[in-house]
């Protein structure tokens, strides 16, 4: 199957040519980088191609590298049940870049695209209705970004007196925080005691020793019909 899809690789890079700027065939699976301003065409290529024909877009999905100049991976996995193959389909972008939709080809992206729009601020031109689909109105930031923090800026109560909703920014009280540093894998390595150490040396109702037999009383006699023990 490896061969099969490093051929299928090739087969794609010198049909798209500039488009597409690297194939790879790791763990059994193809995946195609591309240009982000070609994912129309490679999409349309993918799905029309007689010796591609993947017709059914399972997924769009995003990742975030904080690090890297192009930050954001926006990645597509699609699937030919006329071949029995699957291809994933990486784009690179840029902070401030967008990436055109591929609604027009395939109507299920809409709201894949906007999920990813959602978490990763991702923009998708062309879409027709690219808004929140999973966090709520008024929501800022998006929440899988690396460097979103991990209780958001804004948190909902329901106000009782008020008798509604009440937006307002996140406040941690510091007597209600309980710090705990100690890992249980150290425990693995370093001999020293952790939380919950201590029941491990209170013997269970199991863990009784049979209680040995009273002074001068005989062991029992053999049943009949069966040899004692020498």
């Amino acid at each position: 199957m490896s061969d099969a899809y490093r051929e299928l690789g090739e087969y794609i890079a010198g049909a798209l040519g500039a488009a597409v700027t690297g194939t790879k065939v790791a763990l059994g699976e193809l995946t195609v980088t591309v240009r982000p301003s070609d994912i129309v065409k490679l999409t349309k290529f993918l799905r029309d191609d007689p010796n591609c024909q993947f017709k059914m877009l399972v997924d769009i999905c995003g990742v975030d590298y904080p690090d890297r100049a192009k930050r954001f991976e926006v990645v597509y996995h699609f699937l030919s049940l006329t071949k029995n193959r699957r291809v994933r389909v990486k784009a690179e972008l840029g902070e401030d870049e967008a990436i055109p939709s591929i609604v027009s080809l395939h109507p299920s992206a809409a709201w894949f695209e906007r999920e990813a729009y959602d978490m990763y601020g991702v923009y998708f031109t062309d879409n027709p209705d690219l808004r929140r689909i999973l966090t709520d109105y008024g929501f800022e930031g998006h929440p899988f970004r690396k460097d979103f923090p991990l209780t958001g800026y804004i948190e909902v109560r329901y106000d009782e007196p008020q008798k509604r909703v009440i937006y307002e920014p996140v406040e941690l009280v510091q007597e209600f925080r309980s710090f705990d540093f100690l890992s249980p894998w150290e425990g693995m390595l370093q001999q020293r005691p952790l939380p919950g150490d201590e029941k491990a040396g209170v013997p269970g109702p199991m863990d009784k020793a049979p209680a040995d037999p009273k002074p001068g009383a005989s062991s029992p006699s053999p049943t009949p019909g069966t040899k004692a023990p020498n």
